[in-house]
């Protein structure tokens, strides 16, 4: 008998092969048959005019944290995905010394400023009783409704054998012998490879860079060398190039780092801008030069536009334009002191119209923002409205406009930036780049920059899109991109496709309504702290390892997922 019965769906088996009607029959976990399906099952569901799809593989989040307190992975298991790849940029709740407590301490500060994670959260969310690898692998078995594997983050490696030296040092040959004994410990026990950060971007709680930024190139390769002694693992890098364009140094790092381990190294983001014509092709040619010499280097890259909000009160993504920190990142009133100076601000204006800028560029169309929520009487009714037609009433440029309203409302305004690549340039550019081999989509960030973006509703947004709106590619080719190409980038043993003898992740939904609902602020996380979600629409359920956890986009209650270990869960993917 049957555990559960799916009749005539619209199957969309996640290999781009052409959708079918069938009957998908479950049995302990597995597609155990699939057509005409006479057999007995213990429930049947009709799903006449739905379509089944694989569940969704996200290729990059930091749910490393959050899947304590939340073990449905929430808004990404809502929205169709079933695994989720984290531990990624470097940065990772283990390994911890327990030589130095105050490390765990220092983890928590650390992914507070440089993924935007609540700190009472961290604190008051996550038991932190773990020392090894495995230990906190071992955390989370059996208590997670996803599937979930983890790389191991290089910050924490250096942390754990360096101690406060890692940020500013240069490991002795016996402590990179340690590091590479405890990545070799990491995944013997299910690592997925190694994770790694040496972006400008990336500072610790205590403004300092963190730790794997100071690595020279002969360490990197030597712990690369480490992961392609193991089956099925990977690397994850981010460079400064990430944001906009790589160095010829940057590419050849990364190359190196992939022919040494003789395996994929993934990155995030690739930004694609019809402005900026020479970004795509600039940043693929890592991925060429590469496969040339027998490594692979493959681009994560969003089908969407992520809508971000932002904040003058709080750190975000405005920081990080090159001179904006030292304003941005003084005490409130100082700061409200520093941008009431009209010199001050056109200085801004100025630092922010450099070549310098980069990717942030497309956040500083000051006048295309709107105004998110407020907190003063003098910013009624803004809310909703763009900066640049209040700022014509008021007879401002855009930037002080907008300063004002932030003022009145002690920098607490919430900012949208209305993206400045939503043309129809931009989105063919999209199209086109999709279909270069070495590009995946990816990059949400799932359980970081929680009050500031919400990237984990991209699979049901883009299948949306496909469907009713832009449809730059097939519904068939759409579900292959969101499973089976990560899938096997991941060397996934039995997923990411609709087959006899796979496991059963499984994603049914109505292709009339599929969609993402607007990002809104809730206050559920450990803490009553913040945090952006958005409802899916059009989902009507999501099976994990066969057992339904999400219903109308609410969850069940049930805990199936599993933490997918390297070797068992993965098999290695040639760079060849």
């Amino acid at each position: 008998m049957l555990d559960h019965l799916i009749k005539g769906a619209l199957v969309v088996d996640g290999t781009g092969a052409p959708a079918y009607v069938a009957d998908v029959g479950i049995r302990d976990g597995r597609i155990v048959v699939i057509g005409d399906v006479r057999e007995e099952a213990r429930t049947v569901e009709d799903a006449a005019g739905l379509v089944l799809a694989p569940g969704f593989v996200d290729p990059h989040t930091h749910y490393d944290a959050q899947l304590f307190w939340d073990p449905y992975a929430t808004p990404s298991l809502n929205h169709g995905v079933t695994t989720v790849a984290a531990g990624n940029c470097g940065f990772t709740l283990a390994p911890l010394n327990p030589d130095r407590p105050g490390d765990a301490d220092y983890t928590r500060r650390m992914l507070s400023k440089v993924e935007g994670m609540s700190l009472v959260a961290l604190e008051e969310g996550a038991p932190w009783n773990w020392s090894g690898f495995g230990e906190y692998l071992d955390a989370l078995e059996g208590r997670i409704a996803v599937n979930a594997g983890f790389m191991v983050g290089h910050c924490a490696l250096r942390r754990y054998v360096m101690g406060p030296e890692a940020v500013g040092g240069q490991p002795t040959e016996d402590q990179l012998a340690d590091m590479l004994r405890l990545l070799h410990e990491a995944m013997d026990a299910g690592a997925w490879g190694l994770s790694t950060t040496q972006s400008s971007s990336h500072s610790d709680g205590d403004g300092q860079p963190v730790a794997s930024r100071h690595a020279l190139p002969a360490e990197l390769i030597a712990l690369s060398r480490a992961v392609g002694e193991h089956e099925g693992t990977q690397i994850e890098a981010i460079v400064a190039g990430c944001l906009d364009q790589f160095s010829d140094a940057e590419i050849d790092l990364f190359v190196e780092m992939s022919v040494a381990a003789g395996r994929p190294l993934n990155w995030n983001v690739l930004t694609i801008d019809s402005a900026v014509p020479d970004r795509v092709p600039r940043q693929l040619e890592a991925s060429d030069r590469a496969r040339k010499v027998g490594g692979r280097i493959v681009a994560l890259t969003m089908p969407i536009l992520t809508p971000m909000n932002m904040s003058l009160g709080t750190f975000c993504a405005l920081n990080l334009i090159p001179g904006w920190g030292p304003v941005l990142g003084l005490p409130v009133p100082e700061r409200i002191d520093r941008l009431g100076d009209p010199a001050v601000r056109a200085e801004l204006v100025r630092l922010s119209q450099s070549e310098d800028v980069g990717v942030f560029r497309r956040l500083t169309d000051f006048g295309r923002y709107v105004i998110g929520d407020t907190y003063s009487a003098a910013n009624e009714g803004l809310t909703g409205r763009v900066v640049e037609d209040i700022a014509a009433e008021r007879g401002q440029d855009a930037f002080s406009c907008l300063v004002e309203i932030c003022v009145a409302d002690e920098l607490r305004t919430v900012l949208w930036p209305m993206p400045t690549d939503n043309d129809p340039a931009s989105w063919a550019l999209r199209a086109e780049t999709w279909r270069h081999e070495d590009v995946l989509l990816g990059g949400s960030d799932a359980g970081a920059h929680l009050d500031r973006m919400c990237g984990a509703p991209y699979t049901t947004r883009f299948l949306g899109d496909c469907l009713r709106g832009r449809k730059l590619v097939s519904l068939e080719r759409a579900v292959q991109m969101l499973t089976d190409d990560p899938a096997r980038l991941f060397g996934l043993r039995e997923r990411g496709r609709i087959q006899e003898g796979f496991h059963a992740d499984l994603v049914l939904f109505d292709p009339e309504r599929i969609a993402a609902d607007k990002a809104t602020l809730v206050h559920d996380l450990p803490g009553d702290s913040p945090r952006l979600d958005s409802k899916a629409i059009g989902i009507t359920a999501v099976w994990v390892n066969g057992v339904e956890t999400i219903r109308d986009d609410t969850v069940t209650g049930a805990v199936p997922g599993t933490v997918l270990r390297s070797g068992r869960d993965t098999e290695t993917v040639s760079t060849k």
